[in-house]
């Protein structure tokens, strides 16, 4: 679509267009190619029907939206002389049919497969997204100090028998379950049987997508494997929940939430954002609330695979996958235990004598690669599980090296809160150091009275760090947190190509940009 629009080859003379876009202003890219899309069909003679919408998933995401969506559908009734409200309508998408025993047939029943019956069962390759491989757990064990008051994994998936190929900087993607207590205590509050059995269809017939879920299955199935019932609810949600309640009061707080008044807008974001509140904790809070399962399963989101930077390389692991979490676990305003739904539900699978545990994964190829000649220095910056894929490259340069093949300087940025407590990996570290295969850089914030981040050895080591990427041509690397860090660490790398290698703030600006479309300067973060 990309290609067929910058060819300006499309007939859009005339075409009617409305553009919102969906991104998140922590990224460089904020909206690219929304702002492409609508600037391209401009040229090409297309009429603009509204101006365009730039939605931030930092923010809120869906009020961006509902307020561009007002403006939106007046422009529209205004074009075509329609006369209507911007009001929506309440329509469902799915209808649900209870099944009775008879109605079906048991070995058609999905019982957590994301796409294909029975597909956990045959395990046939290739395996990707719609058909997972279920890797046995080999190791699962705890990397912190048991000093820490957080919970480190360090975790390797058995691939030996899958086909599996993979790439250190490459994904892997993990299937997590919805915690068992949180399932039923959903069903509890929504009044149903949970192992009762139904099917949903999609009521516009012509649509591709017949069921929001593989169906048929049970309640107990569905939220636990693939509705994301510890999402936040966003405002359209809190608007048709607002309908099931039978207190006036309860009613009124809901559907405020749910519009983009200044005193809603509050509301929603201290109520739901900041108190982190998910469906079962609405429910609890809003007792008069009544909203029967199939709808509430048709407005959450679908639960989404977790993708983590893969932690070791093929070159020396070819037969697993090694993957570094820390489990989340916090504590919310309103006294609540907040989990994350990966990390909780790994956690205790801990492999012993006779009790083997499955977890369904697909792997993801990435773009984050080390240079293809090995002589190439690299520069990895990775605070706390940043480190991850720096795992898997140092074991690969570390194999290069074994191999006798010319490898280049290989500096290893690492940040953590302690060095006794959290410095994951340090014995492995510490060794590759003392072999000659890493230069190791650290930064421990809590170990002295002065806060020190990885930042500061960068600023601390600019020298070098401008010889290696502006005189030997060396490819740099950053994972971890979008927001802060990769931020400070893109600021901190202009600023030392401006100071060490005498050029003007503009052009640093424009060497450091050349760098990523060079892929000598490649991310790998999240928000």
């Amino acid at each position: 679509f990309y290609d067929w629009l910058k060819g300006g080859s499309g007939d859009v003379e005339g075409l009617n267009y409305a553009v919102f876009a969906l991104g998140n202003k922590t990224y460089e890219h904020f909206n690219a190619m929304g702002i492409f899309v609508d600037k391209q069909l401009e040229k090409q003679g297309g009429k603009r029907m509204f101006k365009l919408g730039l939605g931030d998933d930092d923010s809120n995401l869906e009020d961006d939206f509902i307020t561009w969506k007002e403006g939106f559908w007046q422009a529209v009734c205004e074009k075509f002389n329609i006369e209507a409200s911007a009001e929506d309508f309440n329509m469902r998408q799915y209808e649900e049919k209870v099944l009775a025993e008879g109605d079906y047939n048991p070995e058609k029943l999905y019982t957590g497969e994301p796409a294909r019956l029975r597909s956990y069962i045959t395990q046939r390759p290739p395996f990707d997204v719609k058909n997972p491989y279920l890797a046995p757990i080999r190791v699962n064990r705890n990397i912190h100090s048991d000093k820490s008051d957080r919970h480190c994994m360090h975790i390797e998936l058995d691939i030996k028998d899958s086909r599996i190929r993979y790439d250190a900087g490459d994904h892997v993607a993990i299937y997590p379950k919805n915690n068992e207590e949180l399932v039923n205590r959903l069903g509890e509050l929504l009044g149903v049987n949970l192992d009762t059995v139904f099917t949903m269809t999609n009521l516009d017939e012509d649509s591709t997508k017949k069921h929001p879920f593989p169906c048929p299955t049970t309640y107990r199935t569905a939220l636990t494997y693939h509705v994301d019932i510890t999402a936040l609810p966003r405002t359209h949600i809190m608007k048709e929940l607002a309908e099931y309640c039978s207190d006036t009061a309860e009613k009124e707080r809901l559907h405020l939430m749910s519009t983009t008044s200044p005193e809603g807008k509050d509301l929603y974001h201290n109520w739901v954002v900041d108190s982190c509140r998910h469906i079962t904790h609405i429910l609890e809070d809003t007792p008069s609330c009544k909203p029967k399962i199939d709808h509430i399963m048709e407005l959450l989101p679908r639960l989404q695979p977790r993708f983590y930077s893969i932690s070791s390389s093929s070159r020396v692991h070819s037969d697993s996958i090694h993957v570094t979490g820390v489990v989340v676990e916090y504590s919310t305003k309103t006294g609540r235990l907040n989990k994350g739904v990966a990390t909780t539900w790994l956690k205790p699978m801990i492999p012993k004598e006779g009790d083997e545990f499955k977890v369904p994964i697909y792997v993801r190829r990435s773009q984050f690669r080390l240079p293809n000649r090995p002589q190439t220095p690299v520069i990895m910056i990775g605070p706390g599980t940043g480190l991850a894929p720096f795992r898997g490259f140092i074991q690969e340069r570390a194999w290069q090296k074994a191999q006798d093949k010319p490898v280049g300087e290989t500096h290893l940025y690492f940040g953590c809160r302690n060095k006794e407590i959290d410095f994951t990996y340090r014995d492995e570290l510490t060794k590759y150091e003392q072999d000659g295969v890493i230069q190791l850089h650290t930064a421990f914030s809590r170990d002295q009275a002065q806060k020190a981040y990885v930042t500061h050895r960068l600023r601390e080591h600019a020298q070098k760090v401008w010889n290696l990427i502006g005189d030997q041509g060396a490819h740099l690397y950053v994972c971890g947190d979008a927001k802060m860090m990769a931020k400070d660490v893109h600021n901190i790398i202009t600023e030392i190509c401006e100071k060490e290698g005498n050029m003007s703030h503009d052009d640093a600006v424009a060497y450091v940009k050349k760098m990523e479309q060079q892929k000598r300067y490649s991310a790998d973060v999240w928000s």
